[in-house]
């Protein structure tokens, strides 16, 4: 070999040596819920009338060969990721031409039974199959059984240790959700369904329908049923009060047998009823590579129809108690994604602060009353609309001071959407900008290339950078105007915490113990609250997070138990000390 193709071989080598140092560095380390996802659209009319818009729900992730299955409703397909962050999508219809129904996997029952994939969706009908594949990457499906005549709404298959098969499901406010033994070879139910639990909204608070928890319209609904098995207890999960409600969470009950009897947990273990996206119910709990556990569940917008969602995941466990717990603190700001064996009762919140709340708005055209600021309020349920979905639409967010910016992300809203169902052509197309005097621009992000549907995109950047100002500048939409609920920044503000909250306390009469009034001094440097509680002093697993308020009515609460509160404050530079845990009876 030559001395000038020895130099050619060394620099080539070289720079792809730099190349694949540079891609380690640009891993991906953290996600913000909601999950970007290319979620499809509603495929029901019925449902689109006040307009078309992205929809899905009651999610399952299960690790099958090394590798994250994600199913959720009416998707048209599913989803298989090898790091929980990028999510490829699989293109499928299960149902066959006999089935005259909208919902294609419905709330659907994923498991692992042996070397095989299995998946059944909602169904009142007797003629549903259930589907099997051992190479779901490659959407090779073929069914386990042509007709399961059982049925069932919500449904969940846990396959135990001794290879029993159980199934559970209902859907229903006012029958409970059931158990029966399935025969693994020939999937026909060994004996009777069995009455497994029935929600007692006369205790437990939380269980009451409504977003005020009042009862009124409906009695609540109980639903989306998932087993966990951890310490030979058997955990099964529940949905409930009704998907439409920011306090939607997912509740336990624990038992020594997978058919029961159970006792409840006093508080739902997985419950974000605050926040820019709320609820967290109808989920399921899972393990990643390393064995931590998870937990996916449904969060609600509700703004075009009450069935409006989207998906949310978070740190999950059990603690020395075996008290199954879910960790929603910042559930939706940036988030460690998983690395290694580690505690979850050790948040994974990355610290980055929310920089842009309620802060100064300007953009290049309003759609009527769809104003600017609803892109920084933190409610997912609000958002501004520019007039066209024009290319060169922009809005620009003002931090009010040169801050550390780390990572963006950028919440879509469907205004003026065509699409009914899913469709794999679309995709987002931007730029993202920042500045320290809205005159010099520098390029942050440039997807104007992009080919991927990005409704919740989500940027994090290798090395903060130092901006004042934020701008998006759409290149193209997928459908609809160009429109936005939560243009969100996230860093530090380079300032000072927020004191500590003082004058806190709870107050709870005899008149109805499962309610409380919760009121705090306002802290003068704060924007939001965080308000912890469970029922034990070591034990806050609950959290909401209260925004530009000093008053809370708490309705969630177990009669019969005791209850420990403490609060902290939140502002663009960090959070406060904790107040001292107070219990109240």
């Amino acid at each position: 070999m030559s001395k000038r193709s020895s130099l050619v071989v060394l620099i080539t080598g070289c720079l792809l040596l730099c190349s694949g140092l540079v891609k380690a560095q640009q891993k991906q380390l953290t996600y913000c819920n909601p999950i970007n996802i290319d979620y499809g659209y509603t495929p029901i009319p019925d449902f689109a009338t006040e307009g078309k818009h992205r929809a899905t729900a009651d999610p399952v992730i299960t690790m099958y060969k090394g590798d994250y299955y994600l199913f959720s409703t009416n998707q048209w397909g599913y989803w298989w990721s090898h790091d929980m962050y990028h999510w490829n999508f699989v293109s499928r219809h299960f149902l066959r031409p006999e089935h005259h129904v909208y919902d294609d996997l419905c709330a659907p029952a994923v498991w692992v039974q042996g070397d095989t994939l299995m998946v059944f969706g909602s169904t009142y009908s007797a003629n549903f199959p259930i589907w099997m594949s051992t190479n779901p990457k490659a959407n090779e499906w073929k069914e386990a059984i042509h007709e399961f005549e059982p049925g069932g709404w919500d449904p969940d298959f846990f396959r135990d240790d001794d290879g029993k098969l159980y199934m559970y499901n209902g859907s229903s406010n006012s029958y409970p959700v059931y158990g029966a033994e399935v025969d693994p070879k020939t999937f026909h139910l060994k004996g009777y369904r069995k009455e497994m639990y029935l929600l007692q909204p006369y205790r437990y608070g939380w269980q009451r329908f409504g977003e005020y928890l009042d009862d009124t319209f409906l009695d609540p609904f109980i639903e989306g049923s998932w087993m966990t098995k951890h310490n030979n207890k058997y955990y099964l999960q529940y949905g409930a009060p009704g998907t439409e409600f920011s306090g939607y969470a997912d509740g336990v009950v624990v038992g020594d047998n997978p058919l029961g009897p159970f006792t409840p947990q006093s508080m739902p273990f997985s419950y974000k009823p605050g926040g820019f996206a709320r609820g967290a119910g109808h989920g399921s709990t899972y393990t990643d590579t390393w064995g931590n556990y998870w937990h996916i569940s449904t969060m609600v917008i509700g703004v075009k129809n009450s069935f409006e969602r989207r998906l949310g995941i978070w740190p999950a466990g059990f603690d020395k108690d075996d008290v199954l717990y879910c960790n929603t603190a910042f559930g939706d700001y940036p988030t460690y994604l998983p690395d290694g064996k580690a505690d979850h009762l050790q948040s994974r919140f990355t610290g980055w602060m929310l920089l842009n709340y309620n802060k100064s708005v300007t953009v290049s055209s309003t759609l009527g009353g769809y104003t600017a600021n609803n892109a920084v309020d933190e409610n997912i349920k609000t958002y501004w609309s520019a007039a066209t979905a024009n290319a060169g639409e922009w809005i620009q967010t003002d931090l009010g001071n040169e801050s550390t910016v780390n990572a963006v992300q950028i919440n879509y809203a469907d205004q003026d959407a065509t699409i009914l169902g899913k469709s794999t052509t679309t995709y987002t197309q931007y730029r993202l900008y920042y500045s320290s005097d809205a005159k010099m621009w520098h390029l942050m992000a440039d997807k104007s290339q992009n080919k991927t549907d990005v409704p919740h995109d989500y940027v994090e950047l290798n090395k903060p950078v130092k901006a004042r100002y934020i701008k998006l500048e759409n290149v193209h939409m997928p459908t609809g105007k160009f429109a936005i609920s939560g243009l969100r920044v996230f860093g530090n503000g380079g300032g000072s915490k927020p004191d500590t909250v003082k004058g806190f306390i709870v107050l709870r009469t005899e008149k109805d113990k499962r309610s409380a009034w919760i009121k705090w001094q306002t802290v003068d440097n704060a924007f939001a609250y965080n308000i912890y509680t469970g029922t034990a002093p070591d034990k806050l697993y609950n959290c909401i997070m209260v925004h530009t308020a000093n008053e809370y009515y708490f309705k969630a609460m177990d009669n019969k138990m005791p209850y420990y509160f403490q609060i902290e404050a939140i502002n663009e530079n960090g959070v406060s000390q904790r107040t001292k845990v107070i219990r109240v009876d």
